[in-house]
């Protein structure tokens, strides 16, 4: 009878040390290097400064925080358990910044600037030991709406809370001597809108400074008056560049695609091709698809994916709003990556990226991380209940009968 009592006892203990060994261990990410889906020879880069590393930079999408309107599942439940897995990522993976493909409001176009603020406290709240890196975000279309809606203000001030954003929502910047641009893509899908032409300079701006500093101040200033006409909505000033040598793009819709298309299914790449140029139906997950400004298969038009090729020939791209992870190889043989979303509101299976820039070579790896199902996480409750209950039940019938 002692022993059954200290039994009894002891369970409650060991029931809760078994669930938190079992929570430390899901909390890790599972990864995977991918094979490159574009001949990309290992071109030794000249003038490297031999000091600097390989710089590992850690992608994710699709937060879709909610504030102050977050209810108890999403507080409490998911959004504890995302918190938990930036935490071990950062531990596991050590990278040296990360970036966040827009989208960190669930429906921020919609909120108060109040409520705003409350979405940025729990973002940072998520985040933890990453705010002790270099830190980029772009915004994506859940964060400024629709073009009917975009108000330049709004954007300002949105932008204004996050690192390296000009007001229209764009930023540039360089680590490792590594050189990023980030674009307002919501923007780019607009008609006459101010936000769209200051994107526009954007591009325009970081197009004449690294044709400069590739061909030499006298070159391109020689070429400032020579622009050509490729479709009704731009106009842009003629690029010798070479393709794959400018910046890392960084924009939160995909660019209109045409060419071979790589999606995740499971453990493999399954390659297809959509001469459609939006994102693939079968890379869209039915019962995921939420309820955004926009469709998950929106991409920048064809007319200003043109342009930014033609303008800044980005040497890889980052992209996100699918919700799920594609690799993309465009027609001229530059890489699209497109990143999923890193939360349970919209898919079972979270997860990000992560790219390392060798500092020697002109090839970006991609390595693709998966966090636990929610599915999972749920059935490992429920288990953990029912086998606490069940030994409780057993333990009461094991009990000696006292006498009468």
């Amino acid at each position: 009878m002692m022993a059954a009592v200290a039994w009894r006892s002891l369970l409650p203990v060991i029931m809760i040390s078994i669930f938190m060994v079992y929570e430390d261990w899901v909390s890790f990410p599972s990864c995977k290097l991918l094979p490159s889906t574009t001949y990309s020879p290992d071109k030794h880069v000249e003038n490297v400064d031999d000091s600097l590393e390989d710089l590992k930079v850690m992608m994710v999408a699709n937060l879709l925080l909610l504030g102050s309107e977050a209810g108890f599942v999403n507080l409490y439940f998911r959004d504890y358990y995302m918190s938990k897995f930036f935490k071990k990522s950062f531990q596991s993976l050590n990278p040296d910044m990360l970036l966040v493909l827009g989208d960190v409001s669930a429906k921020g176009s919609e909120l108060s600037r109040t409520k705003w603020l409350s979405v940025l406290h729990q973002f940072d709240n998520m985040l933890g030991p990453f705010l002790d890196l270099p830190l980029h975000v772009i915004l994506g279309d859940r964060d400024v709406g629709e073009c009917s809606g975009l108000c330049a203000n709004s954007v300002t001030w949105i932008a204004r809370n996050f690192p390296g954003l000009d007001s229209s929502g764009c930023g540039a910047f360089e680590i490792s001597n590594i050189s990023f641009v980030s674009l307002n893509a919501v923007a780019l899908l607009c008609g006459n809108n101010k936000l769209r032409f200051d994107v526009e300079k954007v591009i325009e701006r970081e197009s004449v400074g690294l044709q400069m500093e590739i061909e030499g101040m006298d070159e391109t200033n020689n070429g400032f008056g020579m622009f050509s006409e490729m479709s009704n909505d731009f106009r842009w000033r003629v690029n010798a560049m070479k393709s794959g040598s400018g910046p890392v793009l960084l924009l939160h819709f995909p660019l209109y695609r045409s060419g071979k298309t790589h999606i995740w299914e499971g453990s493999t790449f399954k390659s297809i091709i959509d001469p459609s140029g939006k994102v693939p139906a079968s890379a869209q997950r039915e019962g995921f698809s939420g309820t955004g400004p926009y469709d998950l298969s929106q991409t920048v038009p064809p007319n200003a994916t043109e342009y930014i090729f033609h303008a800044l020939k980005p040497r890889i791209i980052f992209s996100a709003h699918t919700q799920e992870f594609i690799d993309h190889t465009h027609p001229d043989g530059t890489r699209e990556v497109t990143i999923p979303a890193m939360t349970w509101k919209v898919r079972d299976d979270p997860g990000f990226i992560v790219a390392t820039f060798q500092r020697n070579k002109s090839a970006v790896s991609v390595t693709y991380c998966s966090v636990a199902r929610e599915s999972r996480i749920l059935i490992a409750y429920t288990s953990a209940v029912v086998l606490f209950l069940f030994f409780i039940v057993v333990s009461n019938t094991l009990e000696p009968k006292g006498l009468s």
